[in-house]
């Protein structure tokens, strides 16, 4: 499937990467998945919005062993318009 350039982002390694909600409210969260297959990325990690009066927070979720998570809080977002690929409706949709 075709994803929207809005949608998509690149890794370190320069690989195109989709942006996929999880859960919504007054937080969001997403993982990366791949863009040819969807499937989940091998490092499992998350990205997590939480919304604040001034500005949106984002923090990267790492998994580590068991069920445990490191956050890292995220550079302030230089793409305030950010968008995620909702599997469920099937298109784009803003983060807040």
């Amino acid at each position: 499937m075709k994803y929207p350039e809005e949608v998509l982002t690149k890794d370190k390694k320069g690989n195109l990467e989709v942006r996929n909600i999880i859960s919504k409210g007054k937080f969001v969260l997403y993982d990366y998945r791949h863009s040819k297959t969807f499937k989940q990325l091998e490092n499992k990690k998350l990205k997590l919005y939480l919304k604040d009066k001034e500005r949106n927070r984002g923090f990267y979720l790492i998994p580590l062993k068991g069920s445990r998570y490191l956050m890292i809080e995220a550079k302030q977002d230089k793409h305030p318009d950010r968008k995620v690929w909702n599997q469920k409706k099937r298109k784009p949709e803003g983060l807040f």
